[in-house]
């Protein structure tokens, strides 16, 4: 199917995951309504953008496309973890008379929407303004641990993506090394993503501390975890989602100082932003700082969680403007 003729400057950019993807026509500086496919739909993504583009593009086939997907990209590739669709730039491209299709890890499209994202998409979460044109780093616990970091230089950006959440889950109380020394005998690898920093890690957490502490609790995953913990009606969920904050404070931190991501610390992902306030009430902020004789280095640095739902297009939208054909 060539659609080349009758191009216009129009960009597709769409948000892709595992049940749901989401599609939008950009051109200039605007974007036109995102469209929301059901994966389940369509047996295959081609089928589903031009399914989109039948209904949105007016008969005009866009330029480019720019994808981002919720899955590890490689040679501009991705097969989805929990969907059946193949996301691949190179097939996608001259199937359907593209200029050029780029494929993105979906926290690789957070890191490019970091510079764009104004005050009303964030709460800030301590430090100062940030350095201009120093790495932004952004990290985010969601049903795995996500990290990515904007590098500019020389009027280049390029987003450094990242596979951080299998690194060792720190540990910086006695009662940590306790409560991971009891995942160890579960786990093997105590990682940052599965030990503490995502929905089943939260799980885990909580599963340990009840050991630990020797508390008889029920059974709950991460949301009703939350949910026991925000309402005060379980001390150990409340206790699991103060470590949980914490935990994030350190790795946080870590990897600010492993970064040098002066321009600033951001937190995305779908957990936190549904706790703002109990996050700025943790130890999350006093944890990032504690790193010896590096906490004035530290101190500088702004931490701010993301609250934009849409940020993924903002991000899709400043890559495609920085890399032109």
């Amino acid at each position: 199917m060539d659609m080349s003729i009758g191009k216009t400057g129009q960009i597709l950019l769409a948000d892709i995951g595992g049940t749901n993807a989401r599609f939008a026509l950009s051109q200039g500086d605007q974007t036109a309504p995102i469209d929301y496919v059901k994966v389940a739909d369509f047996p295959t993504v081609r089928e589903a953008i031009v399914d989109v583009l039948a209904r949105r593009s007016g008969g005009k086939p866009p330029q480019r496309a720019v994808l981002a997907v919720a899955g590890p990209v490689t040679n501009n590739r991705c097969v989805m973890t929990n969907s059946p669709w193949v996301i691949d730039g190179n097939e996608l491209q001259p199937d359907l008379g593209f200029d050029s299709v780029h494929v993105l890890n979906d926290f690789e499209v957070v890191a490019w929407s970091l510079p764009a994202l104004q005050p009303a998409d964030l709460i800030p979460l301590g430090g100062q303004d940030g350095l201009p044109g120093e790495p932004l780093l952004v990290v985010g616990p969601g049903t795995g641990f996500g990290v990515s970091c904007l590098v500019e230089r020389h009027g280049a950006r390029l987003a450094v993506v990242t596979e951080a959440g299998h690194a060792t889950l720190p540990a910086e109380t006695e009662h940590e090394e306790r409560v991971i020394a009891c995942l160890r005998k579960r786990l093997g690898h105590v990682s940052i993503e599965r030990g503490a920093l995502s929905g089943s890690g939260l799980q885990s957490l909580y599963e340990a501390l009840a050991e630990v502490d020797a508390a008889q609790v029920p059974h709950r995953d991460a949301a009703a975890i939350t949910k026991a913990a925000l309402e005060g009606s379980c001390e150990l969920s409340r206790a699991t989602l103060e470590m949980f904050c914490a935990i994030l404070g350190s790795v946080a931190g870590n990897l600010a100082v492993t970064f040098g991501a002066r321009g600033g610390v951001y937190i995305a992902g779908g957990i936190v932003p549904r706790f703002p306030d109990f996050l700025a009430a943790s130890a999350f902020r006093a944890r990032f700082e504690a790193k010896g004789r590096f906490q004035d280095y530290l101190r500088n640095i702004p931490t701010r969680l993301v609250t934009k739902p849409d940020a993924s297009f903002v991000g899709l939208k400043m890559f495609a403007e920085h890399n032109q054909p």
